[in-house]
């Protein structure tokens, strides 16, 4: 977060304040960690500094204001589109109060009293325009103490509340990785380094308070001790309660829809780094080129509501470990997919499904209006039609799920009574309420009736008394009712008529009776205004009463949801059931019959399937073959189907059994991190340090050309003491793709270690890649051709194939090189260069080398050879 900005200091010294001013110096004091948004009029204003910053990043007029205070510059939003603005102060950094008037300006003498009723913050945003979507917005909190490390995650907007922790810090690391929470507070003793660039990280020591936290969370869900397994996980929970209070501004800090708090083992799920997270691009897709839409969420996202989308998230982020867990989804999913008649109709019930996860926070929170109330009837009004669907099934998840499913038939009876069927979007202006709900109200809507009558009556009436037949009766907002006569007519006015306002050609005028009518009908909608308000703050209240069960029907209804999408997924697109065989603790084993990429095969014309055997006798395969081929694509294939599967989804195959896996490990792709002075090298080497320690012999590994980024006999010491090490000592199920040809002969040299190569066909010099897996080492990795289909100039492609059948194209393909006689300063070596300088180039490490020294290195040598010249 960017530094407060706190109250302006000029002002804040100043003894001639106006009341205005000084209302929004004790506001700044007060949230002096925020960006104060300060109600007036129709514009959210700030001054001094504050007006300045606005005013740059929203690209608003910035003026100077004059008054006893002095001259000080001054911005302003405009309250009915104040979201776009917001988001840029959000994005900029800052947390943002919004100081509203908790006082109507025409009740009271002098300035309205303003307070700030919410803290807008990028992790604890519960607005629908602020959200983007049905994904989940989490704020984490990481704790330290005693050793151990804790963190916890919450979803403010829907009331999601997560939490773990270890010794380790890696292991909490990684479950941030896993939420990637928009923003999140640490607390003493905590690093701050585990968090993406793109989180919000503050460090907010007075949430972490040790004794303030476990009273908190007791507070909410009961002993702590009881659901938590140490302190830090206490302060890490309780701090993120203390910061979602602190964010409702001066409202009642409760948050009282939050109902539940799931302590979670990393263990008791597929662990999956940030790393394998975008390396899979399980998300986000990391290229700028192909389909904006080609993630494996785009894919399998077939759901028809936002708490659907959600949950699917959710298990795609957390793939399970149980194998009795993911046999109950894929009976389920099974189900689902055979039965097409039934699945289409549960689609168009949940399609009628609002977000009643996040509409009912609202509802607690306050801030929800008839419409919301509305929303949540009609949702409600679905779940019978459900719950008939579900009826005849016999997987036991779904008829868990049908179990389990609320139809609330009160609460939605209560809103039916009490709320018209299209009723107003403000909820202080009436006309919300139905006739019929409050003897009361009723009272006051007829009282307001009979006198409108009356006066609707009154034109005919006097009319006939006075004899002016152009008499009008009217009403103004400003003068109320009245009786118009034209300036002709003035003098057959009666005694009893008052004049109220001359206009150029006419007079109007009330009467004592109109008058006293007039106060009947304005005392009576006044007071039904208030009465329909008062009504409605109580249902509302009613309704929020309920949460707990709103939370468990959504809960449901997502789950079904989810289900729903995976067997949309399947039965569209051809996937198959796999077999899951083992427990997690058995070692993996994988065995796909013509398995495809889920995303690709979805953004290609064609996709070519193919068969992976891993386990048993041949836990490493070395895969080999030109650029271009499959490589790749084949697997991180085979990892997207590891993972479908354990999230108990059917995969792309004709035929997968599949042991279970705790761990997907990823080294592929290529990246720097130039402003963290870290090369692509230093990365990857990072990277593989981590796979080496954490993996074991139920995980998956997948290593893309590790090694490339140093020199050729570096990179090839370093692939094949890699490739010894997993088949030696972690045993690990393991697809190595590589160009270090010599591998190969590593892998025959390994008991458990197997070859696999894809393949092309150079016809006509034209090259066809093949995609198709085959046993063995590749003959050819045809890198001249890869380069002249890319685009490379003819003439460096045939100097290219010229040094290539000469021999002088490098290593010649096996990685040897024969040294020169360094004793001889006139032997050459490499087309030509003198053996003391190649030796000094190869001694160059490129992965630490900046910029600047590479140049000097570079013009030193070339000086040389000039001089020897």
């Amino acid at each position: 977060m960017d530094a407060a900005l706190g109250a302006p200091e000029d002002m804040a010294e100043s003894e001639e304040l106006t009341p205005m001013i000084s209302q929004y110096v004790e506001v700044c004091a007060e949230y002096d960690d925020s960006l104060v948004l300060f109600h007036v009029g129709d514009f959210y204003k700030t001054f001094c500094e504050a007006a300045e910053t606005v005013a740059r990043l929203c690209e608003l007029t910035l003026i100077t204001r004059e008054d006893s205070t002095g001259e000080y510059a001054a911005a302003g939003i405009p309250v009915d589109n104040a979201e776009s603005y917001v988001e840029r102060l959000l994005d900029a950094g800052y947390r943002v109060a919004i100081a509203e008037q908790v006082e109507d300006p025409e009740q009271v003498a002098g300035v309205a009293e303003r307070a700030v009723t919410r803290v807008l913050t990028p992790g604890t945003l519960t607005e629908a325009e602020f959200l983007g979507g049905a994904d989940s917005n989490y704020v984490a909190g990481l704790a330290a103490a005693e050793g151990r490390y804790g963190v916890a995650f919450l979803d403010v907007s829907t009331g999601e509340f997560y939490a773990t922790g270890g010794e380790a810090l890696g292991t909490v690391a990684e479950e941030i990785g896993r939420f990637d929470p928009a923003e999140a507070i640490v607390g003493p003793g905590a690093p701050d380094d585990p968090f993406d660039a793109d989180c919000a990280v503050s460090t907010e020591d007075w949430a972490f308070d040790p004794e303030g936290a476990g009273e908190r969370v007791a507070d909410y869900f009961g002993p702590p001790d009881a659901m938590l397994a140490s302190r830090a996980e206490v302060r890490a929970c309780g701090a993120l309660l203390a910061y979602a209070e602190y964010t409702r501004g001066g409202e009642d800090g409760r948050l009282s829809y939050l109902n539940h708090l799931t302590r979670y083992d990393p263990g008791e799920y597929m662990t999956l780094s940030a790393v394998a997270i975008k390396s899979l691009e399980l998300f986000e897709r990391r290229s700028v080129h192909g389909a904006p839409d080609a993630a494996l969420i785009d894919v399998l996202d077939e759901t028809a509501s936002a708490l659907g989308s959600r949950e699917m998230r959710d298990w795609l982020r957390r793939p399970l470990v149980d194998r009795d867990a993911i046999e109950a989804r894929l009976d389920a999913v099974e189900a689902l997919a055979d039965d097409v008649r039934t699945r289409e109709a549960l689609r168009e019930h949940l399609r009628e499904i609002y977000d009643i996860e996040r509409l009912i926070s609202k509802v607690s929170r306050g801030r929800s209006n008839a419409r919301d109330l509305r929303s949540l009837a009609a949702t409600l009004a679905a779940v019978p039609e459900v719950e008939a669907d579900l009826a005849d099934f016999e997987a036991e998840t779904l008829a868990s799920l049908r179990d389990r499913l609320d139809p609330m038939d009160d609460v939605r009876d209560l809103v039916d009574r009490a709320i018209v069927p299209d009723p107003p979007v403000e909820i202080t202006e009436g006309g919300l309420i139905a006739e019929g709900y409050d003897d009361e109200l009723d009272a006051l809507r007829a009282t307001e009736r009979e006198g409108k009558a009356w006066i609707e009556e009154l034109e005919e009436r006097e009319r006939e008394r006075t004899g002016i037949d152009n008499l009008r009766v009217g009403h103004t907002s400003v003068h109320g009712y009245y009786i118009e006569v034209t300036e002709g007519k003035l003098d057959r006015v009666p005694d009893d008529y008052t004049r109220r306002q001359t206009l150029k050609n006419a007079e109007r005028f009330v009467t004592p009776e109109l008058k006293a009518r007039e106060d009947e009908i304005i005392r009576a909608e006044g007071r039904a205004a208030d009465r329909e308000y008062e009504l409605f703050r109580d249902l509302r209240a009613s309704v929020a009463a309920e949460a707990e069960r709103v939370q468990k029907l959504a809960a449901a209804l997502a789950e079904l949801d989810a289900l729903l999408a995976l067997a949309e997924v399947a039965a569209k697109h051809d996937y198959a059931r796999p077999e899951i065989e083992g427990e997690q603790s058995d070692g993996g084993a994988i065995d796909i019959e013509g398995g495809r990429h889920p995303v690709v095969e979805r953004t290609q014309e064609s996709f070519v399937p193919n068969d992976v055997c891993l386990g048993g006798g041949a836990t490493v395969a070395v895969i080999t073959g030109p650029n271009m081929s499959g490589k790749s694509t084949y697997m991180r294939g085979v990892a997207l189907i590891q993972v479908l599967a354990q999230m108990g989804s059917f995969v792309p195959a004709a035929s997968a059994r599949l042991g279970i896996v705790d761990r997907v490990f990823t080294r592929v792709g290529a990246s720097d991190d130039i402003a963290g002075g870290r090369s692509t090298f230093m990365i990857e080497m990072t990277e593989l340090a981590d796979i080496l320690a954490n993996a074991t012999a139920d995980s998956l590994v997948l290593l893309d050309e590790v090694g490339r980024g140093t020199s050729t006999a570096d990179g090839l010491a370093l692939a094949r003491a890699i490739t010894e090490y997993l088949h030696d000592e972690v045993g690990a199920l393991t697809l190595f793709a590589t160009h270090h040809h010599e591998l190969t002969a590593t892998a025959e040299d390994l008991p458990d270690a197997t070859n696999r190569h894809f393949d092309a066909t150079r016809a006509g010099g034209e090259v066809t890649f093949d995609h198709e897996v085959a046993a063995g080492p590749a003959t050819a990795s045809y890198g001249i051709e890869v380069a002249r289909m890319a685009g490379v100039p003819e003439p460096v492609v045939g100097r290219s194939r010229e040094l290539l059948e000469a021999g002088d194209g490098g290593d010649g393909g096996d990685g040897a090189v024969e040294e020169a006689d360094a004793s001889d300063p006139g032997a050459t070596d490499r087309d030509g260069v003198p053996p003391d300088l190649l030796a000094e180039l190869e001694a160059v490490d490129l992965a630490t080398t900046t910029p600047l020294e590479a140049l000097e290195t570079l013009a030193e040598l070339k000086g040389r050879i000039e001089g020897r010249e």
